[in-house]
């Protein structure tokens, strides 16, 4: 082997593009080919040393996490598009779901709604879920765009009855429209309180732990220094008290909420039960479940909300500590 010969050629910046423009062509992540793509075609080599010392883990980190999501969407569309009324996408996402990375990208970004579009028409030539829709169920459906307590559903509802729309539109709606869309209600509201209490607990707990060493300080002192002391213990917990009003609110709200949702999907389960006909199956289905998601829901607000009055509570009792025993 002639090793003079190699290293004459031994280019880092032509073996860098080289690798770069593999990756491009042929790697199984789309974000990955995206930037490798940007990179490859840059004329300056540092753009190419940039892409692989540091900008191929970013778009990996970016692919990872569109993974994530891909999978996430296939297991709420088989969640909501179920076996019995959406036959085609069902299947589908349950064979994304089983597959890879590509076939899971290649279902959230053609296979489910070419699938959409198979079950459709085979609703459309069987005809008889169309034909049984009334015109009591389409007012319901408009109702629903206007009075709904979900957002999502509402905007499921009014797609389904915009002008133009046709009776295939509200059959899908009551096939599945209305499931996912409470879903995505669901997920909304709890991906929101998650969101809130994870920094408001982070908040307090550091604040509950300046106040009590404010205050095991100020009974560690004597004198002068001891009155300086509770006065800026009483002040710590006055924070603590002050930094539970939000998530006092919010939870309060949030209970409200699930509790008007509870409410609303108990109507709708009734409703579903004395209703005839193919469509109203599919809500049948869902709604008992979806009232009992939110009943747990405003549960859970109901003992956050309990546990920020007695973080309250602390603080108001040490606040009070702090300050009867100022001379």
């Amino acid at each position: 082997m002639d090793f003079s010969t190699l290293a004459a050629t031994a280019d880092p910046a032509t073996t860098a593009r080289k690798l770069v423009r593999r990756l491009a062509g042929k790697d199984p992540r789309a974000a990955v080919r995206a930037d490798a793509w940007v990179a490859w075609a840059d004329e300056d080599d540092d753009v190419v040393f940039e892409f692989l010392d540091h900008g191929l883990a970013a778009a990996e980190q970016r692919a990872a996490e569109t993974a994530a999501v891909n999978t996430d969407f296939c297991r709420r569309v088989i969640l909501t598009y179920t076996a019995t009324y959406a036959p085609e996408v069902n299947a589908a996402a349950q064979r994304a779901l089983l597959g890879t990375d590509p076939d899971r990208e290649l279902f959230v970004r053609q296979g489910f709604a070419a699938a959409e579009q198979r079950d459709r028409l085979a609703r459309e030539a069987d005809g008889s879920q169309q034909e049984a829709l009334a015109e009591a169920d389409r007012h319901y459906v408009r109702t629903l765009a206007t009075h709904d307590p979900g957002a999502q559903v509402r905007a499921a509802a009014a797609w389904a009855t915009r002008p133009g729309a046709t009776d295939a539109d509200v059959v899908e709606f009551f096939a599945y429209g209305w499931a996912t869309g409470a879903e995505l209600d669901l997920e909304a509201h709890r991906l929101r309180d998650a969101e809130q209490e994870a920094r408001w607990l982070a908040t307090v707990r550091q604040l509950l732990v300046d106040a009590r060493e404010a205050e095991q300080a100020a009974l560690d002192a004597a004198g002068e220094i001891a009155v300086q002391l509770r006065e800026a213990a009483a002040r710590a917990w006055q924070r603590v008290g002050e930094r539970t009003s939000a998530p006092r609110v919010a939870w309060a709200d949030a209970e409200q909420v699930a509790r008007d949702q509870a409410a609303n999907w108990a109507a709708v389960a009734a409703a579903a039960q004395a209703a005839t006909g193919p469509n109203w199956r599919a809500v049948r289905d869902a709604a008992d479940p979806t009232r009992a998601a939110w009943a747990a829901e405003q549960d859970w607000a109901a003992e956050q909300s309990r546990f920020w009055a007695g973080v309250l509570g602390q603080a108001v009792d040490g606040e009070t500590r702090m300050r009867n025993s100022l001379p």
